[in-house]
């Protein structure tokens, strides 16, 4: 198993390193943390602070940190949940779905490139194992 640890180990750097820099072209003050949270609140709306930590395994106050970063940054907005104001929701703003937005679409132009170099054939088994993977874990 050591092998499968190894792999997944270089795998999870290199996606890091190309999110890093796919996020670098676009708002330069933004951390690789940063880019995790505006990638979940695109893709899940109207999270609570602590369902968006507890998805990206992040403990609650340096998850607050980040949050206020991105709300200074005027990516992000906090509102309080109407049954109880203990409870904030989150949201993209409009520059922030702006945002996500770009830095999605420069990931998935380098996952299209680095892709486009296997056979169809590969790309499915891989799809399908990444699925599998997923799945297990």
């Amino acid at each position: 198993m050591d092998d499968v640890r190894s792999l997944l180990q270089s795998l999870s750097r290199r996606y890091d390193r190309l999110q890093k820099s796919s996020f670098r072209m676009g708002e330069s003050d933004l951390t690789l943390a940063h880019s995790h949270i505006l990638y979940e609140l695109n893709k899940h709306t109207q999270l609570s602070m602590q369902q968006t930590a507890d998805n990206l395994g992040v403990d609650i106050t340096t998850f607050s940190r980040q949050i206020q970063t991105l709300i200074k940054a005027g990516l992000v907005s906090k509102t309080p949940y109407p049954n109880d104001k203990r409870i904030y929701l989150l949201s993209l703003t409009e520059k922030g779905e702006q945002t996500a937005s770009h830095i999605d679409t420069i990931i998935n132009k380098r996952l299209m490139e680095s892709f486009s170099r296997l056979s169809d054939f590969e790309r499915d088994t891989i799809l399908h194992s990444l699925k599998i993977l997923t799945k297990v874990m």
